[in-house]
């Protein structure tokens, strides 16, 4: 009889994922060799790419944010720009512009930076609105209208972007439609005293040789193309969709919250769930995934009463208080 459950369970296995789980390993292992802790960060970046989605990666200055999101990025064999956001950064300076070429007489557009696989706006929130307005149409259709003209982002396509806390000096709050276009709001903490002993001991023993000569690209775009195929076949139970909707809709009334989630966000649980299953090499989602996955998901999504604000509640508090209150699914 125990022969016979083993059997069934091996054949339930359908989708293969050995390979992706043993890849997302490698990725880890590589970017270890540099950035040291930062363990769940690295995850959630790795998550967002199989997903499909955009991350917005908040922290204050110096604490590794642009360097992890370039070695990740160099982890890939793709293309990888850098925009840094100004506060006099106009639209154009990211979307591209139309040329007159004297030869042909006629107008040609110059592609800007945004044209690229892994893009990493770096101090996103030093934009003002007209710029950050540019990045919507990119960041959700995953194409740029200039002049009238629709220009296609290649594959992959990925925004990562960096921002100071609201609170430093010269930074503008995103709008909440840009907001809800990212997957997931990564919060990066300092290190651990033992970390930060590590990160000097490296950085000593390194000499003056940069981390990214160090890093190895490990994905091609072919098979990351073909891992996301495998996420979307995911199986998902109809009481994991019960359990999400559930916690989705209590942000809606909840009363810590002045606004709760979208639809969006519930999706965004569902897919960065299936992708949580995915690198632990299961081919069905669990609680637990969804519990992983929903406060980066909802961190940016909710936003707090004014009075709990000044109470010094935090979303996070919140999000985990629904968690707790709904029942897991048996």
């Amino acid at each position: 009889m125990e022969n016979k459950e083993n059997n069934d369970l091996n054949f339930n296995n359908r989708v293969p994922l050995e390979e992706l789980r043993d890849t997302v390993e490698q990725i880890k292992k590589e970017l270890s060799t540099i950035i040291v802790g930062q363990k769940d960060f690295i995850e959630l970046l790795i998550i967002s790419i199989l997903a499909d989605g955009h991350a917005l990666i908040e922290g204050v200055p110096g604490i590794a944010k642009t360097v992890t999101a370039k070695l990740f990025a160099k982890t890939l064999k793709t293309e990888f720009n850098r925009i840094q956001f100004t506060p006099d950064l106009m639209p154009s300076d990211i979307l591209g512009t139309s040329v007159f070429n004297t030869k042909t007489n006629e107008f040609e557009f110059k592609k800007g930076p945004i044209f690229s696989n892994i893009i990493l706006i770096d101090e996103i929130n030093r934009a003002p609105a007209k710029t950050q307005a540019a990045l919507f149409e990119t960041m959700e259709e995953r194409q740029a209208t200039v002049d009238g003209n629709t220009y296609k982002m290649g594959q992959p396509f990925m925004v990562l972007a960096t921002q100071n806390p609201i609170e430093q000096e010269g930074t503008y709050a995103l709008p909440e439609a840009q907001l809800d276009r990212f997957l997931f709001k990564i919060k990066v903490d300092y290190p651990s005293v033992e970390e930060e002993v590590v990160i000097l001991q490296n950085h000593h023993e390194r000499k003056g040789e940069k981390p990214q000569d160090k890093i190895k690209a490990v994905l091609t775009p072919k098979k990351l193309l073909e891992f996301k195929k495998n996420i979307h076949e995911v199986v998902v139970e109809q009481k994991i969709l019960d359990y999400i909707a559930n916690i989705i809709t209590q942000t809606r009334n909840h009363p810590h919250l002045y606004l709760g989630a979208s639809p969006r966000a519930s999706i965004a649980t569902l897919t960065a769930a299936k992708a949580f299953a995915a690198i632990s090499g299961r081919d069905f989602v669990i609680p637990e995934d969804v519990k992983k996955a929903l406060v980066p998901v909802l961190n940016h999504r909710v936003i707090l009463t004014p009075e709990r604000e000044m109470e010094g509640m935090t979303t996070e508090n919140v999000v985990t208080m629904i968690i707790e209150s709904v029942e897991i699914p048996r």
